[in-house]
């Protein structure tokens, strides 16, 4: 008998849903999942650390298609790695133009708070 993680214990360990889990399978996203004598899905560590590397990816901005690529070409063996480092490092990259432009409001914002802080110390002073 087949043991592992049932969807209900990878969706915690995932914070997705099961309905997401099954949608990440059908459409591919997620490859097909070993089943038990009973039909029901059957995670391995495998598994969740795929699942934990397709979150990663769809939470830093990448497309479900680009997802959905990437694990198309692990599929492939080794004749697919060269591609598979390609859209990682393009995605790194798209990270690092992302984590640029909110450093440009961060410092704005810090500027204000520092800002708003002077006035504010400031009219205490005058209060005393």
């Amino acid at each position: 008998m087949l043991m592992g993680y049932s969807i209900k214990t990878i969706a915690q360990k995932s914070g997705l849903s099961q309905y997401t889990l099954r949608y990440y399978e059908r459409e591919g996203v997620l490859p097909v999942v070993a089943r038990d004598v009973n039909g029901n899905r059957c995670f391995d560590d495998e598994d969740l650390e795929l699942i934990s590397l397709i979150c990663c990816l769809k939470d830093t901005g990448m497309a479900i298609a680009d997802i959905k690529q990437f694990i198309a070409l692990s599929k492939e063996g080794s004749d697919a790695l060269s591609d598979q480092c390609r859209l990682l490092q393009e995605h790194k990259q798209h990270i690092e133009e992302k984590i640029q432009f909110f450093q440009s409001f961060a410092q704005k914002i810090d500027h204000k708070i520092a800002y708003f802080s002077s006035l504010a110390n400031e009219a205490k002073a005058a209060n005393s």
